[in-house]
């Protein structure tokens, strides 16, 4: 296995990952001051819950992460059945 580096200066060539980093980067670390490292777990952690099961993510046709993966995972398991 090769690691895939993102060219320097083109973060479009990892768009999905910069995209999540500068949202979290915004909307988590920037508007917080972390005072403790079980503090900055609390924090990291209550903004990952609401990201991934309470708002809906335009890019999975409104569902939110865990919304949609529980949708994909029922189709998984009734397209090994056929």
């Amino acid at each position: 296995m090769q690691p895939d580096f993102t060219r320097p200066g083109k973060p479009t060539d990892n768009g999905l990952c910069e995209s999540f980093n500068g949202r979290f980067r915004d909307e988590c670390l920037n508007k917080h001051e972390f005072t403790s490292l079980d503090h900055t777990k609390q924090i990291i952690e209550a903004w990952r819950r609401d990201h991934n099961h309470q708002r809906p993510h335009g890019s999975l046709g409104k569902l939110t992460p865990s919304e949609y993966a529980m949708a994909h995972k029922v189709r998984s398991s009734e397209m090994t059945e056929l």
